[in-house]
């Protein structure tokens, strides 16, 4: 059998194939590497790896074979078809966590330092913001919090204040999809010497590729779209800097601590292979679904960046295949009819998180932005009425008719 292999064209085929070595015992899948650490022949062969003079695996906290497939796909996806400066295929590093929070946790650490300030920007996810505002500011690193969609005030702000070192985006954002324009804000940044990284949880690099657009770092809450199923929590942190990636990055990330597993891994990387499908028919259903409710007399309002109604409409058709699986929408009678509706669903589903092939529904004030005081979520457009829903696979005439009987 020939070692070369054919340069694989289509996004699915690297969803399903890229990261993929051939098994010591030629299993057809990349088996669940369940150990904690490897051996070596020879106390020289320990020495050389520890030195990193030869490459291999020492202890699952810092690599593990289930692990590094799945890196690796991820790394191929977010660079397909993307080119460097030099014109050459775009090669990154991507090192998988054991959740979102650990992957967001190990980009600022090793990125920010006491005195440093981040930029971002309205209506991000609780956790994120959360973290940039309780987590951060002791630790000397302050935030500042504006509309990015004005990239008049960006520049304004970063000009202001040079100790602003990173430009954090979160596009779409959660919960309500709100869209920043990626190209436009990093070139901004560029000229003021910002690391720039970008939330890529809700539209997977199928629908997006911010590196198309110059940022430093990609991250993503890998429990979601990646995975699909939910069946798994991870986190993953793709750098364009292979160098730093491979030295003091890594060195934060093993050091933090929040290491993914390979039963995990292994569950992401059986997610991935159906990514484009899924990600064809959530954004399918989503269409008809946002149609629908945009039409109904109990709503007020509909967050869908595939509406014309919705302010970033262009901005995410600049820059997306599709605009997404994600939603929200605004009852006219508030709080009361919001839980009545979740109260009432029958076939989707009533949970927090998204992704996942089922049609899931939550409330934003009471459950992922509980934790934001009242006044900012409603500054961010997140009211006590507002119901976020992440559109499944199921059939679509299900999904309208149990969102039609919820509603009345």
């Amino acid at each position: 059998m020939s070692d070369k292999k054919m340069p694989l064209t289509g996004f699915s085929s690297l969803a399903i194939h890229a990261g993929h070595t051939t098994d010591p015992n030629y299993a057809h899948l990349t088996p669940i590497y369940a150990s904690s650490t490897y051996v070596f022949d020879e106390a020289e062969q320990g020495m050389r790896r520890f030195s990193g003079e030869e490459k291999g695996y020492i202890y699952s906290r810092w690599g593990n074979p289930t692990i590094s497939e799945s890196e690796e796909k991820i790394a191929a996806l977010e660079s397909f078809g993307v080119t460097n400066h030099a014109g050459n295929p775009l090669e990154l590093k991507a090192i998988l966590h054991s959740s979102g929070m650990a992957a967001l946790s190990t980009l600022l650490i090793s990125n920010l330092k006491s005195g440093d300030k981040i930029l971002t920007h309205f209506s991000l996810y609780g956790g994120t913001q959360d973290l940039v505002e309780r987590i951060l500011p002791p630790l000397g690193i302050e935030a500042i919090i504006a509309d990015l969609r004005d990239l008049n005030k960006a520049a304004e702000l970063m000009k202001a204040d040079s100790s602003i070192k990173m430009l954090y985006l979160e596009t779409p954002a959660n919960p309500t999809l709100n869209c920043v324009d990626i190209e436009a804000l990093t070139n901004l940044a560029k000229q003021y010497n910002l690391i720039v990284a970008c939330d890529n949880t809700f539209a997977t690099p199928y629908l997006q590729q911010p590196f198309k657009y110059g940022v430093d770092y990609v991250f993503h809450s890998t429990t979601k779209f990646l995975n699909g199923h939910g069946t798994a929590i991870g986190g993953v942190l793709i750098g364009r800097d292979i160098e730093k990636m491979n030295t003091h990055v890594t060195k934060v990330h093993r050091l933090l601590g929040g290491n993914s597993n390979p039963f995990d891994a292994f569950l992401l990387t059986m997610g991935m292979k159906t990514l484009e499908v899924r990600m064809d028919r959530h954004c399918h259903n989503a269409m008809e679904v946002a149609n629908f409710l945009e039409q109904h007399p109990a709503i007020s309002k509909v967050n869908y960046l595939g509406l014309h109604s919705h302010p970033d409409y262009k901005t995410g058709a600049k820059q997306m295949r599709h605009p997404g699986a994600m939603l929200s929408f605004e009852m006219k009678d508030g709080l009361e009819a919001a839980k009545k509706c979740i109260d009432n669903l029958q076939m989707c589903i009533r949970a927090v998180s998204l992704g996942t092939c089922d049609t899931l529904l939550c409330h934003p004030a009471s459950m992922t932005h509980f934790s934001v005081p009242k006044e900012k979520r409603e500054l961010y457009g997140i009211t006590d009425g507002l119901i976020r829903m992440s559109v499944g696979i199921e059939n679509v005439q299900d999904i309208l008719t149990d969102l039609d009987q919820a509603l009345q």
